[in-house]
């Protein structure tokens, strides 16, 4: 089945083609002499268990040890030979596998990248040689101060959903890990059926999804099998906070403190509800004129940085304020940050700050959405976690169907002043 989808703006053409073993092909040409194939599983630290916690991430790395038909690391000089770049991800809801090259040598490579995601080989000897890798990989971000809060931060926002666990697993659990798990994990999730292949580049587009669909139907592993059921289907989502939940620590490695402040807001399933948010991330906290910068570090010198986000998992979401700030204005820059959504919640938004904000928000996405690579990454992450290209087609034109009252409403809704999470991290004395 092949469908093309025309959505504005013209540019944007993407065609989807599915196989019959239930792998998804959307590809698109566009006039750079470059070519981004992007390999999406729906696989990541969310449907693991606890006894195999980071398995998806040391997966990631198994896949480049080597298949029947590649010897471990010769992909890499494969692609490295033709000028090609090739590098992999895993979250807690996806993994994928991305190779950029000439148009000229796609048809050479596609195949690889294929090969290594669906037929590795996971010998006994490269797995305990990555198990030291991942153990130093853990050992490094708990080292790390940024990842240190940002793990309480997500330990904070959610006490049962699957996103509080590490990416990267635990140092007990990985050291228990074996290569027949490894195997099994991999032969129940890697399945076609689980696969978005999105291809963008200087090719015409029946030509990309020609060698894309060779490239599957050349490998060993492309029979469909029973896809076993996600656990994520079942999850719900949390409540929303009812008071405030505070976690507070030391950490010596600081200069200043970290204050973080998280809302437990919509995921993608009600994606319809994130777009409010992602502006009133903007009119908060991002850029030099959003309003918690020029009042707290530009009028009043409370803090040394201030930014707002809008982070958006499957089942739910997090809306935090994170600021770099002395110990000693830690209450002033919280209160002041509960007011200024208290105001937006009174409707202080102006049709002038919304306009623009609007514009600001529709135009990064576009801009940043401009090469190969990029647009491949968007077109995978979409269809990939919703089944659908509409989000991506569409986010400018969502974002400025906005008015005053629907972006009020959600501060109202999922923003309280008087109920949310806080991490607090202050330096050792």
């Amino acid at each position: 089945m092949t469908a093309t989808l025309f959505n504005p703006p013209a540019l944007n053409t993407p065609t989807i083609h599915r196989l019959p073993n239930g792998l998804t092909i959307i590809a698109e040409q566009m006039p750079l002499d470059v070519v981004n194939l992007n390999v999406w599983l729906n696989v990541g630290s969310a449907i693991e268990t606890d006894a195999i916690s980071g398995m998806a991430h040391f997966l990631e790395h198994m896949v480049f040890k080597g298949t029947q038909r590649l010897e471990s690391g010769e992909f890499e000089r494969l692609i490295e030979a033709r000028g090609a770049i090739t590098n992999a991800a895993t979250s807690q809801e996806y993994t994928h596998y991305y190779i950029t090259t000439a148009p000229k040598d796609f048809a050479e490579l596609a195949p690889l990248q294929l090969d290594v995601v669906l037929n590795a080989k996971m010998k006994d000897d490269a797995f305990e040689r990555e198990r030291l890798v991942i153990l130093e990989e853990i050992r490094r971000s708990q080292d790390n101060p940024r990842r240190r809060i940002y793990s309480q931060m997500m330990e904070t926002s959610f006490t049962t959903l699957p996103y509080r666990r590490p990416v990267l697993g635990l140092t007990s659990v990985i050291e228990q890990l074996t290569p027949q798990q490894m195997r099994s994990f991999h032969h129940s999730w890697y399945q076609p059926s689980q696969i978005t292949a999105a291809v963008v580049g200087n090719l015409p587009v029946e030509e990309l999804i020609e060698i894309v669909s060779n490239s599957v139907e050349n490998q060993q592993a492309t029979e469909s099998r029973i896809l076993p059921s996600s656990p994520l289907n079942n999850l719900q989502p949390e409540a929303p906070f009812n008071t405030i939940v505070r976690s507070e620590s030391e950490d010596e490695s600081l200069t200043q403190a970290r204050l973080i402040m998280v809302w437990r807001v919509p995921g993608l399933r009600d994606l319809a509800q994130t777009y409010a948010l992602d502006v009133l991330a903007v009119i908060l906290g991002q850029g030099k004129v959003s309003r918690l910068f020029r009042e707290l570090r530009e009028e009043k010198g409370l803090v040394t940085s201030i930014s707002a986000s809008n982070s958006s998992y499957g089942i739910q979401g997090i809306f935090s304020i994170s600021a770099q700030l002395k110990v000693e204005n830690r209450a002033e820059v919280e209160g002041a940050i509960t007011e200024q959504i208290r105001q937006i919640q009174a409707n202080s938004i102006t049709e002038t700050e919304l306009k623009r904000i609007s514009t600001q928000v529709a135009n990064r996405f576009i801009f940043s959405n401009e090469r190969p690579s990029d647009r491949a990454n968007l077109y995978g992450y979409y269809y990939s976690q919703l089944g659908t290209l509409d989000p991506a087609l569409n986010y400018p034109t969502s974002i400025q169907s906005l008015d005053i009252a629907t972006i009020q409403e959600a501060a109202q809704k999922y923003l309280s002043s008087e109920a949310y999470g806080v991490i607090f991290v202050k330096p050792t004395v």
